[in-house]
């Protein structure tokens, strides 16, 4: 399928998923937010894809913000109907029950730093930049800001960002646990394919139990989400994944998953 705002190719069984408007620093308008949920559709429903790449081209931005000059327009019925579409996307994202990397080329700001915190890991250039400056713009994060930011790296911190607008560069970043790594900016997609692939990698079924282990068990007691992992573990325990995992251990060899 043709898009005019994203691409979308593969690598192996790694998807890549590119914000593609560099004139507006890769900025999400609605039609934007459409093609990249039209594209989480088909990842989702393409067994083959185990790791999804998501990214922004150019070296300026990774996604620069949702679209101001759309906002400007907005009021309050279609305002809250644009902020909902970002917070489905960024839910489509977080549950799109594979690994999604967010590869930070450069500038991830308001929408772009919240699309980044959907995902379930992120690796930033040395020159990227986050921060969610709505504050400053007479509004607040709407894409999920004010909920994730302070789930990955405490109230306190993320207070600081929300109510400041400060920018956090790359090694601050790593250093608050809101990204994961921190490359060069030329081996920076090099880095991200050796990682999915590593991820991509691992039986899918494990992965998919990991990562619904983790999101429902935050929310809730230790001994609540100790339950959530019993029986999610169980379901491991009982696939075949698990047998061909055991038996190319002993067997000394690569494992062949097939996500049953």
């Amino acid at each position: 399928m043709a898009y005019n705002n994203v691409n979308y190719n593969t690598e192996g069984n790694v998807g890549i998923l590119t914000i593609d408007r560099p004139k507006a620093m890769n900025a999400l308008n609605t039609e934007t937010i459409g093609e990249i949920r039209s594209v989480l559709s088909s990842v989702k429903a393409d067994s083959g894809i185990r790791a999804l790449i998501i990214t922004g081209s150019g070296q300026k931005a990774f996604v620069a913000g949702a679209d101001i000059g759309e906002i400007k327009g907005l009021g309050l019925e279609d305002g809250f109907d644009f902020l909902r579409a970002g917070h489905q996307m960024n839910q489509d994202v977080e549950s799109l029950s594979i690994p999604t990397i967010a590869v930070v080329n450069g500038l991830a700001l308001g929408g772009g730093c919240e699309l980044a915190l959907s995902c379930s890991l992120r690796i930033v250039s040395e020159s990227a930049k986050l921060g969610l400056p709505e504050l400053g713009l007479g509004v607040i994060p709407g894409y999920g800001g004010t909920q994730r930011l302070p789930r990955l790296i405490g109230k306190g911190q993320a207070l600081w960002y929300l109510l400041t607008g400060d920018m956090i560069d790359a090694a601050k970043a790593v250093d608050l646990g809101l990204a994961n790594m921190m490359v060069k900016p030329e081996e920076l997609m090099e880095r991200a394919l050796k990682v999915a692939g590593k991820i991509a990698g691992k039986a899918p079924m494990a992965v998919k139990m990991a990562l619904t282990a983790v999101k429902y068990g935050l929310e809730t007691d230790l001994e609540t989400g100790l339950v959530l992992e019993t029986a999610l573990a169980s379901l491991t325990v009982a696939s075949e994944d698990k047998n061909e995992g055991i038996s190319a251990f002993f067997e000394k060899r690569k494992p062949e998953y097939k996500g049953k």
